[in-house]
C-alpha cells in the first residue's frame, strides 16, 4: 500500500505554525479537534468505497470483511443514510460544518456551520456561486462569522447534533437536486437546502447577500448545464 501524502511531522508542524503564542495545553484542545476531522474524513473515505463497493454487487458480508467486522455492524454503519447521493464535495463540507462547531466551541451544527462547511469547500459550486456574486471569500466569511453565536466556554468530545433546521436544509438540499432532475446532491443543492429553509441563519445571511430562492435555483441550473456542455 502506498503511503499516505501526510506525515505526524506534517501535522504538528502545522499545529506550530498556526499557534505560535499559544501554550501546551491550548495546543492539546487544537489537535483533539483535528483529530476528531481526521476520522470524520476517514469515516467518509470508507463510505465511499462501500458506496462503490455495492453498485458492482458486493455483499455486506464482503463488505463486513474487507473492514474487519460483521455484516451486521458493516450494514447498520454504512446502510443508506441521511446522506445517500452526497456527492463526497458535499459530505466534505458537512465534515466542515462539523469542524467549525467544534472550533466555536458550540453544542449544535447550525445551518450557519454548514454554510461555513460550503465555503470551506472551494472544488464545490456552491463556494464559485457565493464568491462570484459576494466578491470574495473574505467578504462571504465574515457575514457568516458575524452572525454567528458567542464561543461557548467548552469543546465538545464525541457526537454533535444538528439543529432542527439544520435537519430541514438538508431535506431541502434532497428536495432541490429532485426538483432540479439531478440525481445526486451536491453542494449547489445544499447551498439551495440552506436558502429554501426560509427561518434559518444561513438563509437569513443569503438574503442580506442578495441571493433569493427563485434566482439561486436559475443559477444552479445554469451552471450545472454549462458544465454538462463542456
Amino acid at each position: 500500500m502506498s503511503p499516505l501524502d501526510i506525515s505526524l511531522a506534517d501535522l504538528i508542524a502545522r499545529l506550530d505554525e498556526e499557534l505560535p503564542e499559544s501554550d501546551e495545553l491550548a495546543r492539546i484542545s487544537e489537535a483533539r479537534l483535528r483529530a476528531q476531522t481526521l476520522s470524520d474524513l476517514g469515516d467518509q473515505l470508507i463510505d465511499h468505497y462501500v458506496s462503490k463497493a455495492k453498485q458492482v454487487g458486493a455483499s455486506w458480508t464482503e463488505i463486513g470483511d474487507a473492514i474487519g467486522v460483521t455484516k451486521q455492524a458493516a450494514q447498520q454503519r454504512h446502510a443508506s443514510g441521511p446522506f445517500e447521493r452526497f456527492t463526497d464535495l458535499n459530505r466534505h463540507g458537512i465534515v466542515l460544518a462539523q469542524e467549525a462547531a467544534r472550533t466555536h466551541k458550540h453544542d449544535f451544527i447550525g445551518t450557519e456551520h454548514l454554510l461555513l462547511g460550503l465555503l470551506g469547500e472551494p472544488r464545490g459550486l456552491a463556494y464559485e456561486v457565493l464568491v462570484a456574486r459576494v466578491g470574495s471569500e473574505q467578504d462571504v466569511r465574515a457575514a457568516i462569522e458575524e452572525a454567528l453565536p458567542p464561543a461557548g466556554t467548552k469543546a465538545l468530545r464525541g457526537h454533535i447534533a444538528f439543529r432542527p433546521e439544520s435537519k430541514e436544509a438538508i431535506e431541502q438540499a434532497r428536495a432541490a437536486a429532485t426538483d432540479l432532475g439531478h440525481d445526486w446532491v451536491g453542494t449547489e443543492h445544499m447551498l439551495l437546502g440552506l436558502i429554501r429553509a426560509e427561518a434559518s441563519p444561513a438563509a437569513r445571511i443569503l438574503r442580506d447577500l442578495g441571493f433569493t430562492s427563485d434566482e439561486l435555483g436559475e443559477t444552479i441550473r445554469a451552471e450545472v448545464a454549462a458544465r454538462d456542455n463542456q
